[in-house]
């Protein structure tokens, strides 16, 4: 029997007798960057998990024979261990992984079945289309799978993604419209970006660049996405302040309602505008080389070759650059 389940823009469909499930959903954003949201532990913990809930990233190497190691934390901190598997790595295409449950350090928990993963990345129109097929040894094991829930819950967290698409790399269209090189600090802040920032216009008397102070509440709703939470929606989703020196402040709020995790040490970039992506590749590689990169440079939908990572120092840098055809 095969059942098919529509929830908002994820589609479900069980074939149980051929133990297999198929989830597909589209995301407004191109390939190479939806990704890096599947690929990047830093990214997976933002949206992963359903709320209440959020993942906590124990171990990852995204490679072939590379594993992912992570808890489902609740509410109450209770946890609940899983491990990833990757095998086959097709680039910003596919990649297929096995997954199980297991307790903190990695051992298998042998009460539950464990499932095969193939995840697939189509370029569809303005976006691209995500096909996660399931499939598992025994049909009894897919249907503990989806008496945990597991169908409702993963919906939940590809609703997650879509904000955090939304949220996150909507921004970047604003950081820059020029080729003229220059270097900015980009802030993240818990929730006050606005009161900082005033501050800030205060003691350099300048003011907010571009359209002032954009709002979460001012991403456009659209038919089947999660509303954004009213609690967050008076927060600062970009902003920009020119001090001295032609240089530029730019800062966004990072609320938990969005599952963003901001810690001291995250809440700080670099962020270098070169005027070519010669220099741009030739800088970014130099300065990464022993570091963390968190999203290798490509080109973004929002016209920029981009990327981001931590040197070796702990340091955060960005890179933007928009050259002239």
């Amino acid at each position: 029997m095969v059942s098919n389940v529509e929830t908002q823009e994820t589609q479900v469909v069980k074939d149980l007798a051929n133990k297999k499930i198929t989830i597909t959903r589209f995301f407004e954003a191109e390939p190479e960057l939806v990704w890096l949201t599947w690929t990047e532990s830093e990214l997976l913990d933002q949206w992963w998990a359903p709320k209440p809930w959020h993942t906590e990233t124990k171990a990852m190497d995204f490679s072939e024979g590379g594993h992912w190691l992570y808890a489902m934390v609740g509410p109450n901190n209770e946890r609940h261990w899983a491990r990833v598997d990757f095998g086959k790595i097709d680039f910003q295409k596919s990649f297929e992984t096995t997954d199980y449950f297991v307790d903190e350090k990695g051992v298998k928990n042998t009460e539950f079945g464990e499932t095969r993963w193939k995840i697939a990345f189509r370029a569809m129109g303005s976006g691209t289309e995500i096909t996660v097929e399931i499939t598992s040894a025994s049909e009894a094991s897919l249907q503990q799978l989806l008496a945990m829930g597991f169908e409702s819950g993963f919906t939940m967290a590809l609703g997650n993604l879509e904000q955090y698409l939304q949220a996150q790399f909507k921004i970047r269209k604003q950081l820059k419209t020029s080729t003229k090189p220059r270097v900015t600090t980009y802030l993240n802040f818990p929730g006050n970006t606005e009161e900082a920032f005033k501050f800030y216009r205060s003691v350099f008397g300048t003011e907010f660049s571009g359209e002032g102070i954009k709002r979460f509440g001012d991403i456009p709703p659209e038919s089947g996405h999660p509303p954004v939470p009213d609690a967050i929606k008076k927060m600062v989703l970009h902003v920009e302040l020119p001090i001295l020196g032609g240089h530029v402040l730019m800062a966004t709020d990072a609320p938990k309602e969005m599952g963003m995790n901001l810690i001291q040490g995250n809440n700080m970039h670099i962020c270098v505008e070169p005027s070519t992506r010669a220099e741009t590749k030739k800088l970014f590689e130099a300065l990464s080389k022993g570091g963390n990169v968190t999203m290798p440079l490509a080109d973004m939908f929002f016209g920029a070759y981009f990327g981001e990572f931590t040197d070796r120092y702990g340091i955060n840098w960005m890179f933007n650059c928009i050259e002239k055809p």
